[in-house]
């Protein structure tokens, strides 16, 4: 078996940064949600948010949870899908609203 592809411990995940694969930071990995039943991994929990997506949806030093299936990579960071920046834009609305 190549050593690229040996499965990772899932811990590995914690202390990673998340970008969205536009290349926005969004935070970092802080605790995995697993689904004992089904042994799968089903959330990542999220801390160091990026204050230009949450900072006037979130509390300062609370984190958020997003779910497993918006990962599309894991290397050095994660790349998570572009959903999350939808809450920038939504925020810009407001703002012009």
């Amino acid at each position: 078996m190549n050593a690229d592809a040996a499965p990772q411990e899932i811990t590995t995940l914690v202390g990673r940064e998340v970008y969205s694969n536009n290349g926005v930071f969004v935070g970092e990995v802080e605790d995995i949600r697993l689904d004992v039943d089904s042994q799968a991994v089903t959330g990542l929990a999220l801390s160091q948010l990026s204050d230009e997506l949450f900072a006037s949806r979130i509390e300062p030093g609370k984190g958020v949870m997003i779910p497993y299936r918006w990962v599309r990579a894991v290397g050095d960071v994660v790349l998570i899908n572009d959903t999350i920046e939808r809450l920038k834009d939504e925020t810009n609305e407001e703002a012009v609203a």
